[in-house]
């Protein structure tokens, strides 16, 4: 005959509590993992914000570096740029010096007898000129010189009047030319300034005597 047993022990509760214990396991799992991958997460994170920051240190570094350097060329820039100026301020001054003589010595050999002048301005490449004459007729032989003239050229009649000076009848003019520069064999150069300046202050000697006469 089969023996029958009967189990009254409470084995639905312990089957609910065995998944209790299960659940509460397995929630425990998930948190300390969600906790370390939060931490790993932080530390990663926290990591690249680290190295983002000395890279922008170092671009901050090197930038200030070059802001120096392009001030620095600016300057040279200014340097060079202000002895360029002044390299060409001199060059047109001998430049100008030199044609200050041809044109002073050019002007004394085209004068002619009987005449001289009382003033001379130049407004770049403009000539005005003023003077005294004993006649038209010496007005316009040196405006025919002026045409002829390796530094002049184009000259252009202003006014002839008579006038009286130094107690005598002349005739007073002014005109207009222009000054060119020659480029042909023969012309002055630099290495007789010092004949050109002779030449120009002993024809303006001359022209003024005969002017007077």
């Amino acid at each position: 005959m089969t023996a029958i047993r009967i189990n009254l022990l409470p084995h639905r509760e312990q089957r609910r509590a065995l998944q209790q214990k299960a659940l509460l396991a397995m929630l425990g799992g998930a948190a300390v993992a969600g906790l370390a991958a939060v931490l790993l997460g932080h530390f990663v994170i926290a990591g690249m914000k680290d190295h983002q920051d000395k890279r922008n240190e170092f671009l901050k570094v090197e930038i200030a570096k070059l802001d120096a350097q392009i001030k620095e060329i600016a300057q040279l820039k200014e340097k060079t740029n202000a002895l360029l100026a002044r390299k060409q301020v001199v060059e047109d001054l001998q430049v100008n010096r030199a044609q200050v003589v041809h044109l002073f010595d050019e002007l004394a050999r085209e004068m002619p007898d009987g005449m001289y002048l009382k003033s001379l301005k130049q407004t770049g490449d403009k000539l005005a000129l003023s003077g005294y004459a004993q006649s038209s007729a010496r007005v316009s032989a040196l405006m025919r010189n002026i045409e002829s003239s390796q530094w002049l050229t184009a000259p252009r009649l202003i006014e002839v009047k008579v006038s009286s000076q130094n107690k005598m009848r002349v005739n007073e003019f002014s005109l207009e030319a222009m000054q060119k520069i020659p480029n042909v064999p023969g012309a002055p150069d630099d290495a007789n300034k010092g004949t050109g300046s002779t030449a120009a202050k002993q024809g303006a000697t001359d022209t003024k005597k005969g002017g007077q006469s």
